[in-house]
């Protein structure tokens, strides 16, 4: 892993530094680019806040072997880890490395390791059709996330990428904070609880799940399943929207607490270790995401790096389930953190 983090500095020169900890420090305020927004705090608390959890470690147990696959709407997965949505890649990281290219990567790489890859989306309708168009026969294990269009630009993307064979689809309505989208055309928006309900019962009528991302308040949260919503995602976009807010591991348990009866609960955010991950489920998630330590990652070897970066991260689960008696992730309660 090691080797391909060289690579990987070496292929991006200008917008990433591929830290030995991808924690937002030197990169703070490069947006565009990898990093949060402003001073860098957002980004910073997402790492932060899983770093001062603890784990309980137990061993009088009967967990020696844990079983760490995981299901989301009927499809095992090998890990309760996804890959996360990201757009122009090359722009973001100042690589010759394009958003097709890295597609390509992604999807055969999380194919691999047995998970799911998501897909960002675009201004440029076209643009999202031809990503679709990749996915080729790996539908349903391809998580569109849509930005927050007008309704009629979402139920287009929805209607193409339903038409590719997914049928899980999402929104990421914290984007309505970047603001080279707010100036694109069609522009992004601040959708009402209305807005929400109206898009997430025409994804229901192709047949499709709906996962709402960028969820930080119980209230929103509860909003979310008010609308429809088969999931929500705490998120704070990476930190990359909103300077000073909390980290999304602070916020999560509150959120599990008022929906997780209700819908799948998921975090993105600061993830970086399985221990990341387990701490996450701890606390609520049912699964996680990763983004930037993936994008870096393909940088240095492709489809084969990410799929060798899911078995590290498989494997540190493992190893962390091991030593805090959790059999499987239902056995994973907060009482393995403190």
């Amino acid at each position: 892993m090691q080797d391909i983090k060289k690579r990987a500095r070496e292929r991006v020169k200008t917008k990433c530094k591929v830290c030995p900890v991808c924690n937002g420090v030197a990169c703070a305020g490069d947006v565009p680019g990898m990093g949060g927004i402003g001073t860098g705090v957002s980004f910073q608390n997402n790492v932060k806040a899983l770093a001062a959890l603890r784990l309980a470690m137990r061993v009088l147990h009967e967990a020696n072997d844990p079983d760490c696959s995981a299901e989301l709407f009927g499809r095992k997965l090998s890990l309760p880890v996804l890959a996360a949505p990201v757009g122009n890649v090359p722009g973001n990281l100042g690589s010759d490395f394009s958003d097709k290219e890295y597609f390509d990567a992604l999807l055969r790489g999380c194919r691999e390791a047995g998970t799911i890859a998501s897909l960002g989306d675009t201004p440029d309708l076209e643009r999202f059709k031809s990503s679709v168009r990749q996915i080729g026969d790996y539908g349903h294990f391809v998580i569109p996330f849509i930005k927050p269009w007008a309704e009629e630009q979402v139920l287009q993307r929805m209607t193409a990428a339903k038409a590719a064979g997914c049928d899980m689809c999402g929104t990421d309505v914290d984007s309505a904070g970047l603001t080279i989208l707010r100036r694109a055309v069609p522009p992004v928006r601040v959708w009402s609880p209305k807005e929400l309900a109206s898009v997430i019962q025409k994804a229901h009528e192709l047949g499709m799940k709906f996962i709402v991302k960028g969820v930080m308040t119980p209230d929103e949260a509860v909003i979310a399943a008010d609308a429809g919503a088969d999931a929500v995602i705490v998120s704070n976009h990476g930190g990359r929207v909103l300077d000073h807010t909390p980290g999304a591991a602070e916020v999560l348990p509150s959120i599990a607490d008022a929906v997780g009866n209700r819908v799948v609960v998921m975090m993105d955010g600061g993830i970086r270790t399985g221990a990341d991950v387990l701490k996450a489920l701890a606390l609520g998630a049912k699964t996680v995401l990763i983004c930037r330590p993936i994008v870096v990652i393909a940088h240095g070897d492709a489809q084969t790096g990410i799929s060798k970066y899911f078995a590290q991260i498989r494997d540190e689960l493992t190893q962390a389930m091991r030593l805090t008696g959790c059999a499987n992730l239902g056995a994973i309660t907060r009482r393995a953190v403190s």
